[in-house]
């Protein structure tokens, strides 16, 4: 076949099955865009408003489908406009292939219209070396099929991540003769298994544990491990609890459902892992906020409790903590197999009689109870801990809720019970604002006959509105639950705990000392969405039935609580938050009239 560059992109994406290509033509990608005429209907086109959502989008379709989308930007601010969705799908293990424009190859240097090149010619590509799993940019377009088979390898290998291929426009648009296999479906190699020396030292370890627990990060999500996690912990009457990209790895309504640890989790969740002996980390980076910022004793207490930790990426293993077995593998493939040793050696053990599971489900109602408390409240504006458990109640079980950052990402990972995988979706290392709206489209696609709910506050909402226009474009119906406190006051609420409430300073939205905010549902019904604003506890429900009775992309606006303490709900672990010197006394008085108080 005799194609063009672009030509050559658009039959390398059909032949790796990508539907769609999201982005924003510019002069820097007219090769690419025209291409798409010569053929219609393999590639859709979806046109965002920012080259950001753009991979939003696609992160938020691949949480649902496994399949990665390709996103198409123009030189210059098109290409720099994606860096915080790759960063964002970067930390986060999410692929995608970002296809930016470029100088021509014999004009790069010259100061090309947008070009970045005082330092380096055509030099973009240095932007994204940090986030990027990796980047090309080829000079010559027989280089192409090439790049992009190994491009697709290696998103899709070992440890997922995006990629950037950077062309150059003279690239999209020369021709060579091209091998119609040069440019066929080549998908990396199967599962990493794992050793079964390790395996044996786990079962070992697990089998001579009274308190084991298992962690579930994001990696059993991404490998689809649920169901191995599921019977491993059944055998073993061992609770699980998730970190918040593995929330819905395993039903939350299980009694042997954990909850959550960490600085943002349950005292359930951070109890059983600081008292375990033995625990099992799957899938997870034992970050900062999972861990309690590594106090010893507040979510782990490694040693004593006995580490076996389970990654793809060998460099996460040890890493954060000492592992007595390190397990490099597929998750999926290291529960089976661990699952499947155990049941050689040993019979399930019969745990619903046991002292072990009677403490599990006191500690589990302790925080059941403490949430319902919260989320009885009748007050005016609504809590959002009130709006999470009217939206919970209200959603069927399978629904997708998607969050970003701020109280309402903490409060649905801590207060709303999620039943199953893929079901609660969010940004977690980079705690991306902005993320919901566009990531909620690319779930909508995904699953077009689920309810699919973005819930996030005003603030997050406002960095990313122009999406409703997309949404409205192609008719995906999303509801998005939009908490307005005027502010981004989950960072006001950070300050007034760790510095004090008369120190808050820089995150309300004020004009002359009183809150202000745009009418957001007047804002979406400009875009052609369904939308209201309500603010009473009765409203909420009432107010969702009326969204998805639509058929629309909706927006209800919720008017919530603003005044701290009752804007948010309190961190039950620790958050290594530095304090300034002058205010240090008073924040070792506080902390020591909380322990106290606990």
């Amino acid at each position: 076949m005799q194609l063009t560059g672009g030509e050559i992109v658009i039959e390398s994406l059909v032949r790796h099955r990508v539907p769609y290509l999201v982005g924003i033509p510019g002069h820097g990608c007219l090769g690419l865009v025209d291409a798409l005429r010569n053929h219609p209907g393999r590639v859709q086109l979806l046109q965002v408003r920012h080259e950001q959502s753009a991979v939003h989008l696609a992160d938020g379709y691949y949480r649902l489908t496994g399949t990665p989308l390709a996103v198409l930007t123009s030189i210059g601010p098109g290409a720099m406009n994606t860096v915080i969705g790759v960063a964002s799908c970067y930390v986060d293990s999410i692929p995608v292939l970002v296809l930016t424009g470029n100088a021509h190859t014999h004009m790069a240097g010259r100061g090309v219209l947008q070009e970045i090149e005082r330092q380096r010619d055509a030099d973009s590509l240095s932007v994204f070396a940090p986030i990027a799993k990796r980047t090309w940019r080829p000079t010559r377009v027989d280089r192409l099929p090439s790049i992009l088979r190994r491009a697709f390898i290696e998103m899709l290998g070992g440890r997922r991540g995006p990629v950037v291929v950077d062309l150059p426009m003279d690239v999209q648009c020369d021709s060579v003769e091209v091998q119609p296999e040069a440019l066929g479906d080549i998908r990396p190699a199967g599962r990493p298994m794992p050793d079964p020396a390790w395996i044996e030292q786990a079962g070992r370890l697990l089998l001579q544990a009274q308190r084991p627990v298992l962690v579930a990060g994001g990696g059993v999500i991404a490998a689809r491990a649920w169901n191995e996690l599921r019977a491993l912990a059944e055998f073993l009457g061992a609770p699980v609890v998730t970190t918040m990209m593995g929330k819905g790895a395993f039903p939350e309504d299980h009694p042997l459902s954990g909850l959550h640890g960490g600085s943002k989790g349950t005292t359930c969740g951070n109890a059983l892992t600081a008292r375990a002996d033995v625990l099992l980390a799957v899938g997870m980076r034992f970050a900062d906020e999972s861990t309690s910022s590594y106090r010893q004793g507040v979510t782990y207490a490694i040693p004593p409790t006995r580490l076996i930790h389970i990654d793809l990426d060998p460099a996460e293993i040890g890493k954060n903590y000492p592992a007595e077995a390190g397990i490099v593998a597929d998750a999926q493939a290291a529960l089976a197999a661990l699952l499947a040793w155990l049941k050689a050696h040993a019979a399930p053990r019969d745990y619903t009689t046991g002292a072990y599971f009677a403490e599990i489900q006191h500690l589990r109602q302790a925080w059941l109870s403490r949430v319902r408390e919260l989320a009885a409240s009748d007050h005016t504006p609504v809590t959002i801990s009130r709006l999470i458990a009217e939206l919970r109640a209200f959603l069927r079980r399978d629904a997708i809720v998607l969050t970003s950052s701020g109280n309402t990402q903490a409060q649905w990972f801590q207060e709303a019970p999620v039943y199953e995988p893929q079901t609660n979706l969010t940004t977690g290392g980079f705690s991306t604002m902005g993320w919901t709206v566009p990531a909620a489209l690319g779930a909508k696609l995904a699953a077009p006959d689920r309810q699919v709910v973005g819930l996030l506050g005003d603030g997050d909402f406002l960095m990313t509105v122009q999406e409703l226009a997309t949404a409205v474009q192609y008719d995906l119906p999303v509801v998005y639950v939009v908490a307005n406190n005027a502010g981004w006051i989950a960072i006001r609420d950070l300050q007034a705990a760790v510095y004090g409430p008369e120190r808050a300073v820089g995150a309300e939205f004020l004009k002359d000392e009183r809150p202000i905010s745009p009418d957001l549902a007047a804002i979406a019904r400009g875009f052609g969405c369904y939308a209201e604003r309500i603010s009473a506890p009765d409203e909420v429900r009432p107010a969702l039935e009326r969204a998805f009775a639509s058929g629309q992309p909706a927006v209800v606006e919720v008017l919530v609580e603003r005044n701290y303490p009752l804007s948010g709900s309190p961190a039950v672990g620790w958050w290594d938050v530095p304090v300034p010197t002058y205010l240090r006394a008073e924040r070792a008085r506080y902390e020591q009239e909380r322990a106290e108080e606990q």
